[in-house]
């Protein structure tokens, strides 16, 4: 695929590589200079931070770190303490 840099350097990048990333108006990318190689990268910060506040709780939880710990045993943070020795 190629494209052709505009009078103010701007290009436009083919639909078939927009459609692969899910970039639509205002995406951000990432920009690099490599061995003399432009590296574009989807900013996947910016699909992260729209989907913030979107998502509720289930019902009887008050924090993230309370259902982790119904769920898991332990929430991020929390001190490890080793499983107790099913043979003793």
């Amino acid at each position: 695929m190629d494209a052709t840099v505009a009078e103010r350097g701007q290009i436009t990048l083919p639909k078939a590589v927009r459609d692969a990333l899910g970039l639509t108006k205002g995406s951000k990318l990432t920009v690099e200079l490599i061995d003399g190689r432009i590296i574009l990268r989807k900013d996947v910060g910016d699909a992260l931070s729209k989907l913030r506040g979107r998502f509720k709780l289930a019902e009887g939880f008050q924090s993230t770190d309370e259902a982790m710990r119904a769920i898991r045993g332990r929430a991020p943070g929390d001190p490890y303490l080793p499983p107790e020795d099913a043979g003793a």
